[in-house]
């Protein structure tokens, strides 16, 4: 019996080693893919449909090529176009758009894979409540040089960046607006900068980078776990950070002024738990969380306008 089962375990054993070696393999892959945005004529080719069970089976463990997005639409109102450097040699892309007799300035930044335009509206409520605007894109996105994004992990410096032009300007009162990716490096640039708005939105921040990444490729046909750990492992190495301590809740800690965070009641990418855990280690007593009801991972002024109007009115005004 025993040399019988001996050449099966064997085997079995040989089944799960090259299992655990493809999926290395995947995650070596999909953490590159997922750090880098390619020009579209680049990837185009990856994104054509096939039929071919063995290109769709290659596609899947190779990962899809993501596009670099240039801005869809440009500004309907009087705009400057500003160039930040950053420490990198990485010239970052931005606008600014002024009005007389302004309360202060608003700065925005967009989420993971997007740009400036993308946050046009949120920027025009800002300017009729009477604010100065300020619209970039991070790194590897939009207009901006590059094409790798840490998700979070440098894109502070250029939080950074944008609140000290504004700064410069001679500009007292300066809030910031993220939303997904950028609410998490306006955070982080509180950790690592140590600046100091007058107030700060956070719209749909995600809970950690494991948790993007794992659900990001649930999305797309793996499973959560052990997806998110793998990828993360793979990109923090290829990337030069530790993904695993990127936590959102950490950041948070540094935050020393009014806080608005508001979230989608379904975010697939922060639990009630995760949503909570950020909130609670904001440490100043001015803060106020807004959940929407039956909002997912989305632009939260497009879930429900007059709230989002309402709340942001009101945090801002004071």
């Amino acid at each position: 019996m025993r040399k019988t089962l001996r050449p099966v375990f064997k085997w079995i054993l040989w089944v799960f080693l090259a299992q655990f070696v493809l999926i290395n393999i995947s995650g070596v892959i999909y953490g590159y893919k997922l750090t880098h945005f390619y020009e579209p004529a680049l990837s185009a080719a990856d994104e054509a449909p096939s039929r071919n069970v063995f290109i769709k089976t290659w596609r899947l463990f190779k990962g899809p090529a993501y596009r670099k997005i240039t801005n869809e639409e440009s500004p309907g109102f009087p705009y400057q176009t500003v160039q930040l450097l950053t420490k990198d040699s990485l010239s970052l892309a931005a606008w600014f758009i002024p009005i007389d007799s302004s309360k202060g300035t608003v700065i925005l930044f967009h989420g993971l894979g997007g740009n400036k335009s993308n946050v046009l509206k949120q920027a025009y409520e800002f300017r009729y409540l009477g604010f100065n605007v300020m619209l970039v894109d991070l790194r590897a996105h939009g207009m901006s040089n590059g094409n790798i994004t840490t998700m979070g992990f440098r894109e502070s410096e250029d939080v950074k960046l944008a609140y000290e032009y504004v700064l410069k300007k001679g500009e007292k009162n300066i809030i910031l607006y993220g939303i997904s990716l950028g609410s998490v490096v306006i955070a982080k640039a509180f950790f690592d900068y140590n600046i100091a708005p007058s107030r700060v939105i956070l719209e749909i921040p995600f809970s950690n980078l494991k948790k993007l990444i794992g659900v990001r490729g649930r999305m797309i046909g793996f499973p959560e776990k052990p997806f998110g750990g793998f990828v993360t492992f793979w990109a923090s190495i290829e990337q030069g950070f530790n993904g695993f301590k990127q936590d959102t809740y950490k950041y948070a800690q540094k935050i020393n002024c009014p806080v608005l965070m508001q979230c989608g009641a379904t975010d697939i990418f922060a639990s009630d738990k995760e949503r909570d855990l950020i909130f609670k280690n904001i440490p100043t007593s001015e803060k106020k969380l807004v959940v929407y009801e039956r909002a997912v991972h989305q632009p939260l002024l497009n879930a429900d306008p007059l709230k989002w109007r309402q709340e942001v009115s009101e945090f801002v005004s004071k």
